[in-house]
């Protein structure tokens, strides 16, 4: 445990040394909020009448918003009944963005950061992890969701969500797959599976999202941002519509978000999980490896 606690500490340094040389401001905002973002699939811890924020997304955005063009932050996060080897209800997020850039632009700034990282912890151009060795060096690989299913899947991406397996066939049949010998990025998801992100101009069934996994681990997820909240109302009361139809607790639309959503320029935005980073870079094959308490051990017998 010591021994990753130690890696752990030099890989969150290595993060802010790499935001830091590339010009990113570092934020905080509060992690007690009024209103989280409506998900379908995410559900938020209650703090007396507001929420521990599932991420810092709605903040950061008002913060882009307001000016700022290249920010990042690293924050705890809540999320309600996600606990296993990949998951813990209290996590550790790295969100950035950055104006005027694509989801494009951040498979190449995550690439970059996660071969800067190795770099600097001693790792070089590869990682070992579960008797895999991923190359970093190597040109990274990028597959569409829709390509996925093709190779992956019995069904197509579009019979998938018409028959609401999508997440079930991601899971099992093609996660696994993803990121074995490099690092690969899956990309252009349906637009059903992208509430906060824009849609592609050609193609407005797609939206500009991907997700990045190495040695079949999700590691990532990014998107051109939503920019028209008149847009972004209409998705968060089909997130409402389907957490209702599931018995799901309602919380409060975030209306600050969407009165300064408008104001916010072009802009992509990305979360990365860290404690699943530091997972990967010391071949821990469980989440409770990488961290100084679980929630079992903080429980009193």
């Amino acid at each position: 445990m010591g021994k990753n606690l130690k890696k752990r500490a030099l890989i969150i340094n290595a993060v802010r040394k790499f935001f830091n040389l590339n010009g990113y401001l570092e934020i905080e905002t509060p992690v007690r909020i009024p209103a989280p973002a409506p998900e379908a699939h995410i559900d938020s811890f209650k703090s007396e009448k507001w929420y521990l924020q599932s991420s810092p997304e709605l903040c950061m955005k008002r913060v882009a918003a307001s000016g700022y063009e290249k920010i990042f932050q690293i924050c705890k996060c809540f999320r309600k009944d996600e606990r296993g080897d990949r998951h813990l209800t209290e996590l550790t997020m790295l969100e950035w963005y950055t104006k005027g850039d694509t989801y494009m632009d951040l498979m190449d700034q995550c690439r970059n950061l996660i071969k800067f990282i190795a770099k600097e912890t001693g790792s070089k151009e590869s990682i070992c992890y579960n008797n895999l060795n991923i190359n970093l060096a190597e040109s990274w690989q990028k597959i569409s969701v829709e390509q996925a299913f093709a190779e992956y899947s019995k069904i197509s991406m579009d019979q998938a969500v018409l028959q609401k397996k999508f997440d079930e066939i991601m899971s099992f049949d093609i996660e696994p797959n993803l990121g074995i010998q490099k690092p690969c990025f899956i990309f252009d998801y349906p637009s059903s599976m992208a509430a906060l992100a824009k849609l592609k101009k050609n193609n407005n069934k797609l939206a500009e999202r991907f997700e990045l996994y190495i040695a079949g681990i999700e590691l990532a997820n990014g998107f051109s941002e939503l920019t028209d909240p008149d847009e972004q109302r209409i998705r968060f009361e089909k997130e409402m519509t389907i957490r209702d139809k599931f018995g799901k607790a309602a919380s409060p639309m975030p209306e600050k978000f969407l009165e300064e959503l408008g104001n916010m320029p072009e802009t992509a935005g990305i979360a990365l999980g860290i404690d699943r980073l530091v997972m990967l870079f010391t071949n821990s094959l469980s989440i409770d490896e990488v961290v100084a308490f679980t929630p079992e051990e903080l429980c009193e017998l």
